[in-house]
């Protein structure tokens, strides 16, 4: 590894990744999503990429609070990522990334290994998003017939019973050897009359899914520890991590919930050594996890590929990824990153352009 660069310039890129359709969840409906492409350039002259970008109502970080961070951040540059608040763990992430580009480098290499240099495929999850009951059956029609073999879908807006009827001809078109995901987003902690969460749990174990993310709110903890015990349907939580960020926190909410899977969003967790930690709590307890994006470009998407790829330390197999986010936005970083037959692909003779004049021009 080369040894730690000293950063003696930093260059902010302000963007807005504009989605080509409403991304709708059961907590609400995104248009465009605010980011930062941070370029850090150290004594030699070499440069490290990173990407704040963050989900409003979701993410930590305030964009006030960003932006006033780094309008002064070229005066005071970061050296290591620990020197950025705690309270800014998407600007944690891109420092991070940045450090480990301009470590790895040259070029886009965050981690070094395979994924970076063309091979080991990462296989992921197709994603449906929330639409009417044909709406969802035409994208998983779609991801079907592309390759994929596992299908993540949205749930909770409407009415369960009407939820469980799509889901139920989803099952049936699917067929048995399809894995099927879901998740709501906190959603089932919204009293509904007929179901409980445990009964909305049974009825999707019914129909053979694989797990169901964040079935409740992250401030019920009680009920959510009483969920992880009894369901039939394994339960991941990513929205119950965010915010959590001493290694002691972490052990102590692993080990109230003990849910099945942890879901690892570098950046709203604070980074890539802030997602380890969760790893090695997990797999400590016998619990699974998997990484995916949050909707980052396809700058910071391909980061998170290379971790979980090659940087990520595991004693597991890899499991089915939530990396198929590349193709959302109408302006997003054209690069090297493609997906095809369910899997995410880095096809390395295809370039990506001069950040810098890419992200100055447009």
């Amino acid at each position: 590894m080369n040894p730690q660069p000293r950063i003696t310039q930093v260059d902010v890129f302000p963007w807005s990744l504009e989605f080509k359709h409403p991304a709708k969840t059961s907590r609400d409906t995104l248009l465009h999503k605010p980011s930062w492409f941070i370029k850090l350039t150290d004594q030699e002259g070499r440069e490290g990429w990173g990407e704040c970008s963050i989900i409003p109502g979701l993410s930590v970080d305030e964009p006030a609070a960003i932006e006033a961070y780094l309008s002064n951040v070229s005066i005071h540059p970061p050296q290591r990522a620990e020197e950025v608040p705690l309270s800014l763990p998407a600007v944690q992430f891109a420092i991070e990334m940045a450090l480990n580009g301009l470590r790895h480098g040259p070029g886009l290499h965050f981690f070094p290994g395979t994924f970076a240099e063309g091979a080991s495929p990462i296989g992921i999850n197709g994603l449906i998003w929330m639409a009417d009951a044909e709406g969802m059956l035409d994208q998983a029609r779609r991801l079907l017939s592309s390759g994929f073999t596992t299908l993540k879908m949205k749930v909770g807006t409407m009415p369960f019973d009407a939820e469980l009827e799509w889901l139920s001809a989803l099952r049936q078109e699917a067929g048995a050897d399809i894995v099927l995901r879901t998740d709501a987003n906190g959603a089932f902690s919204k009293h509904e009359s007929g179901w409980t969460p445990l009964q909305k749990l049974e009825a999707l174990a019914d129909l053979d899914f694989h797990s169901i993310e964040q079935p409740l709110h992250p401030s019920d903890t009680e009920e959510l520890a009483d969920l992880c015990a009894h369901s039939p349907l394994p339960i991941a939580l990513d929205e119950s991590l965010i915010g959590v960020r001493s290694i002691e926190r972490k052990a102590a909410l692993l080990d109230a919930l003990q849910p099945q899977f942890v879901i690892l969003k570098p950046s709203l967790l604070g980074g890539f050594a802030e997602s380890q930690e969760w790893v090695d709590l997990a797999e400590e307890r016998g619990m699974g996890w998997w990484a995916t994006s949050a909707l980052e470009s396809n700058l910071g998407l391909y980061a998170i590929a290379q971790w979980t790829q090659d940087g990520v330390q595991s004693g597991q197999p890899l499991l089915l990824q939530g990396l198929g986010t590349g193709g959302l936005f109408t302006n997003n970083i054209p690069g090297s990153l493609h997906v095809e037959a369910g899997k995410l692909i880095n096809r390395t003779g295809d370039a990506w352009p001069d950040l810098t004049a890419f992200l100055s021009e447009a």
